[in-house]
């Protein structure tokens, strides 16, 4: 069944805002190499930019990806920002499908939906960040025609 994007309800907010807060705190050690008391740090600046009071920043969008049964089997984080170029660029901050819902190219689909909103809101280019480890989200991307224009490394001495 095709998937589809509905806004995230009032009601989906808080665990939306909660579950979101614990995995970024988690990657940011995990993948990106912070120790958990930077992670906490950065992350509750991020949050009180991103959510603050617990609502939603402007330009922010959130959306439910839900099956053709209505079932939500993830979500989509993204804004619209202006490029380096001027001009302006859809940017995800997240799409995650539910563990249970993995392997079936639902990420994919997700993923090409996202593209459709741009194509939709007339811009041209859209932009995301993955973190260090996330090897099938990167092959995902790369075979959807994303191309890594920036590697960040680092070393612990």
């Amino acid at each position: 069944m095709p998937l589809r994007l509905r806004p995230l309800r009032e009601d989906e907010l808080p665990a939306f805002i909660e579950h979101n807060r614990r995995a970024y705190e988690r990657e940011l050690v995990t993948q990106a190499g912070l120790s958990p008391e930077q992670a906490a740090a950065k992350t509750a600046t991020d949050w009180a930019r991103l959510f603050p009071g617990g609502k939603v920043a402007s330009g922010n969008e959130l959306f439910a990806v839900e099956d053709g049964s209505g079932e939500r089997v993830g979500d989509l984080w993204f804004v619209e920002r202006e490029s380096d170029g001027g001009g302006k660029v859809l940017y995800v901050y997240s799409i995650e499908i539910a563990p249970e819902h993995r392997g079936r190219g639902l990420g994919r689909e997700a993923t090409l939906l996202f593209e459709d909103e741009a194509r939709v809101r007339g811009i041209s280019e859209t932009r995301l960040t993955v973190l260090g480890g996330y090897d099938i989200a990167r092959s995902l991307y790369r075979s959807l025609g994303y191309r890594e224009r920036a590697l960040f490394m680092s070393k612990d001495l």
